[in-house]
């Protein structure tokens, strides 16, 4: 029985898409990219399931990176499955983006505990780990302290190096890979709701008080 489910993330520098059929990877395709998401995302996915040769109605569930990332690249990828999602009629699931890249780190090295850390700029960084550390923003010190414990440990994202250690290993994942977003969907349960964006900061812009 198939079990088929298409992913695609678009948090931060990267436009993935991905079919899988539980723990098969039908087709994947993933661009480097720091803008263009929007224009990227749409003609990526019919790719990808014109390769895999199946049609949107032979989807059984969908999933998303939910954040964090870049303000305009979440709400990319989520009104993109949203739309599939009330189309299709199929149920849709959100994964951070810190966890598909924590999985992907801790797959790859083999450590025994993976963390995803971004660097968010202004001395902070997000952080999630594979050990149940939520994804959350902090300063660089927090993190460094809540992962000294750890004597095997896989780094993974653009702030990895600000978490440099003898016992880490620091990895090339800078991004979510969509592959890895569909493997930890496929056992999360579904909620019924459609999944909202992950914001772990405010954005930089803001509404005048009378548009608020």
């Amino acid at each position: 029985m198939s079990d088929l489910l298409l992913a695609v993330d678009t948090t931060f520098g990267a436009c993935s898409a991905a079919l899988v059929d539980g723990e098969r990877v039908l087709a994947r395709r993933c661009e480097v990219m720091q803008r263009g998401h929007a224009e990227a995302l749409a003609p990526m996915v019919e790719a990808v399931m014109a390769e895999a040769g199946f049609a949107f109605a032979d989807l059984d569930r969908l999933a998303v990176t939910t954040g964090p990332g870049s303000f305009t690249g979440q709400r990319v990828g989520l009104a993109f499955m949203r739309g599939l999602r009330v189309a299709l009629d199929k149920p849709l699931i959100g994964v951070t983006s810190l966890a598909a890249m924590a999985a992907e780190a801790k797959a790859q090295t083999g450590c025994e505990v993976a963390a995803a850390v971004h660097d968010a700029k202004r001395g902070e960084v997000y952080l999630e780990t594979s050990a149940g550390q939520a994804a959350a923003i902090m300063s660089v010190a927090t993190a460094q302290a809540i992962l000294a414990p750890y004597a095997s440990l896989a780094l993974a994202g653009t702030g990895a190096a600000l978490m440099a250690s003898p016992q880490a290993t620091i990895t090339n994942i800078l991004a979510p890979d969509a592959v890895w977003v569909a493997r930890l969907a496929t056992t999360a349960p579904d909620t019924g709701a459609a999944p909202r964006p992950l914001y772990l900061r405010p954005p930089d812009a803001k509404l005048p008080a009378a548009v608020r």
